[in-house]
């Protein structure tokens, strides 16, 4: 009797572990799913991307002067890029005109930490936007998803919705005010490279880990808050609600 209770014991431990398992490789699933759905149509990162990665490589190997032209250059290569290969020219044209005013800041400055002065402004715009945002009850990360999902905008301000995406908006402004003060450090410092470094570190990079642990937060937020799902919201069913389960 000891060994088939042992057997049973082990088969039961062996199909919880599996389910497990599943579980895990679903929620895998469904996070990259969820990414897919964020990103979807931005995958010209590069043109916003590699201008400030050449300067910074460029004003360490050959010196300031080299540095602007050749930021401005590669910025200039991706619009004739794109517009030989007919694709999009948001990232393009934004990136273009992200460099044209760093170069021109780099200029009025006098040093290459200058290029890197309008990314610390807009830090410091988007950590108060962030915060006034959930102060007048609209969180920005609410809007952020409503743009990219379509889901009903006044399901976002529920009582029962409103408080995860405030939580996860209060993160991304403490996560924008503490790259911001530390960009401003170094630029105090006049250290271009660590600059450099840092917005490469602190960009898409760490914005994917935020994003990521964002959806993770933001479902198991909204699961214990019990309000209704998106679904339920619209067929404007009563309590209790079976509640979100997935996307935020």
């Amino acid at each position: 009797m000891v060994e088939i209770g042992s057997v049973f014991g082990w088969e039961k431990g062996l199909k919880r572990q599996m389910g497990e398992r599943r579980q895990t490789g679903s929620r895998f699933g469904e996070i990259w799913e969820e990414l897919q759905t964020v990103f979807s149509g931005r995958v010209q990162w590069v043109d916003s991307l590699l201008p400030p990665l050449i300067f910074v490589i460029l004003n360490t190997i050959f010196g300031f002067e080299v540095a602007l032209w050749g930021s401005l250059g590669i910025a200039l290569l991706f619009v004739g890029f794109r517009l030989l290969r007919r694709q999009p020219l948001r990232y393009a044209i934004g990136g273009l005109g992200g460099v044209v005013l760093a170069v021109i800041v780099a200029r009025f400055v006098g040093g290459a930490e200058g290029y890197f002065l309008p990314g610390i402004v807009t830090g410091v715009f988007t950590s108060f936007l962030c915060l006034a945002s959930v102060i007048v009850r609209r969180p920005l990360v609410a809007w952020t998803s409503y743009f990219t999902r379509r889901w009903p905008l006044n399901w976002y301000w529920h009582p029962k919705v409103r408080p995860a995406y405030s939580e996860v908006t209060l993160a991304w402004a403490l996560f924008f005010a503490l790259r911001t003060l530390l960009q401003f450090e170094l630029f105090q410092d006049q250290a271009a490279s660590a600059l450099g470094l840092l917005q490469l570190i602190s960009g898409w990079p760490a914005i994917i880990v935020l994003l990521v642990a964002t959806y993770l937060y933001g479902v198991w937020r909204l699961d214990r808050l019990g309000g209704p799902s998106v679904e339920e919201f619209k067929a404007g069913s009563e309590p209790p609600w079976q509640g979100q389960k997935r996307g935020f």
